[in-house]
C-alpha cells in the first residue's frame, strides 16, 4: 500500500509509528477549512474522512475555547470553590456566636477570632 501511495505521488505525512503530529493535523484541517474537499485531503493523507472530520471538530472546539473572554482553569475553579466554602464557614461561625451571645453563653475559645 505504501508503494502504491508513493507511485501515485501522494504525500505520506505519517511518522515512522503511523501517527500524525499535531502540526500536520493542523495543516490538514486548515486545508479543509480553506475549502479543499475533505475526501481529497483524507485520501492524500491516507486517513478516513471521519478521522479528518474529528480533527476538524477538535480544532474548532479548541479555537472557540481560546476566544472566551475568561479562561477557567482547574486551579481557578478550585480557588472559587474554596472561597465559597470559606464564606459558608464564616457565616456558620457568626450564627453560632450570635446564638451563644443570645443565650448568655461564653463563646468557646476555638470559635473566638479577632475582629480587626
Amino acid at each position: 500500500m505504501e508503494a502504491a501511495r508513493k507511485a501515485a505521488g501522494v504525500d505520506h505525512a505519517r511518522s515512522e509509528r503511523g501517527r500524525f503530529s499535531s502540526r500536520r493535523k493542523g495543516e490538514a484541517v486548515l486545508r479543509v477549512l480553506r475549502g479543499e474537499s475533505i475526501d481529497v485531503v483524507s485520501r492524500e493523507l491516507g486517513v478516513t474522512a471521519g478521522t479528518l472530520s474529528g480533527w476538524r471538530d477538535s480544532f474548532l472546539a479548541a479555537g472557540c475555547a481560546g476566544l472566551k473572554s475568561r479562561r477557567t482553569t482547574a486551579e481557578a475553579e478550585e480557588v472559587r470553590r474554596l472561597r465559597s466554602k470559606v464564606g459558608e464557614l464564616t457565616m456558620d461561625i457568626e450564627v453560632w456566636e450570635e446564638i451563644f451571645r443570645r443565650r448568655g453563653i461564653e463563646v468557646p475559645f476555638e470559635l473566638r477570632r479577632s475582629r480587626t
